[in-house]
């Protein structure tokens, strides 16, 4: 039996699917003023980059998001109602806008829906997990996805995963001390296993070990088929051992999001223990000095911390701790 289990954190909601006792997709979704997938609302043409097809519409809230295509009668200053594809993404060099179109008449505007309500929308149970109760994400292993998701290493040495972000995709190379013909299907069953537990879309490249004939790849692209769930679009793997996937891209995937911002990432994973420590009363909140920096900025976090806790909370720099080394007295 598939079950959701579902978290309202500070700073952040997580969700994770279990199925069989597994954790085979995890969500997170952070606070932020930004448009999500889903949205309709009113914007401005500032810019036309191509006519006719591609141009910058500001939002209400100030956010600038590309609109594709430009309707015939739509001058640079006018208002138009959007609807918003695909959320912003953060990307080193150039962020992405988020990506819109022109709203469907008669739509009027409205929020995207949360991640609460997107996995309600799925028909699967949702189980509520609560501070003050077992740990049932973490049970099932949520810290060592996170930690697989900052590092981009997955696997054991007999077969594993190195993932790493680009512009252009998202690439996989698979690297092993099995023999090459079973490398090539155990790197894609761990690979299609990676991409849905990340949430990885868009483009994504694989680099499987170069096999020996055309059955050994067709094994291991079956292997694709099979735990990767639809949809998604692939190619076959070629001579080289390198196919290409391909899935539709509404958000930034979980290395994207934690990447983005370390520092914030650190201090919510903190606030995440935080809530768990002990059985609740004044706690104290230890970790290195931009940590700190940043808590103490979000004060309506450690306000809401406390009310959880039933405790005043403390924040204490430790210049000595890394990002990642923050921990709870």
């Amino acid at each position: 039996m598939a079950e959701w289990l579902y978290e309202e954190g500070i700073g952040e909601a997580r969700a994770g699917l279990i199925e069989h006792g597994r954790l085979v997709e995890a969500l997170i979704e952070r606070e932020t003023d930004a448009a999500r997938a889903g949205s309709v609302v009113q914007g401005r043409l500032i810019a036309t980059l191509i006519p006719k097809k591609r141009g910058v519409v500001r939002l209400l809230s100030g956010e600038e998001a590309l609109l594709e295509p430009i309707p015939p009668r739509l001058a640079e200053g006018a208002n138009v109602l959007v609807e918003i594809l695909r959320e912003a993404i953060a990307e080193e060099g150039r962020p992405k806008r988020a990506k819109a179109r022109v709203a469907p008449p008669g739509v009027k505007p409205h929020p995207g829906p949360s991640l609460l309500q997107r996995i309600r929308a799925t028909g699967v149970p949702v189980v509520p997990c609560p501070a003050h109760e077992e740990d049932r994400l973490e049970a099932h292993g949520w810290s060592e996805l996170m930690e697989e998701a900052m590092s981009g290493e997955v696997g054991t040495e007999a077969a594993a995963l190195r993932l790493y972000l680009t512009p252009a995709m998202l690439l996989i190379d698979v690297d092993g001390s099995l023999p090459p013909a079973q490398l090539g299907p155990k790197g894609a069953k761990l690979a299609a296993q990676t991409i849905r537990r990340m949430g990885l879309c868009g483009s994504i490249g694989i680099d499987l070990p170069t096999m020996n004939n055309k059955d050994e790849r067709m094994i291991a692209a079956a292997q694709i088929d099979k735990y990767l769930s639809l949809p998604f679009e692939r190619t076959a793997v070629n001579g080289f051992g390198f196919l290409q996937i391909i899935r539709r891209r509404e958000r930034a995937n979980v290395m994207e999001l934690l990447r983005e911002n370390p520092v914030l990432t650190a201090a919510l994973a903190l606030l995440r223990r935080a809530e768990r420590h002990g059985t609740g009363g004044a706690a104290t909140l230890i970790a290195a000095p931009a940590v700190i920096d940043l808590l103490r900025q979000r004060s309506e976090w450690i306000d809401l911390l406390a009310r959880r806790r039933g405790g005043e909370v403390g924040l204490r720099a430790d210049p000595a701790l890394t990002i990642s080394g923050g921990h709870v007295a």
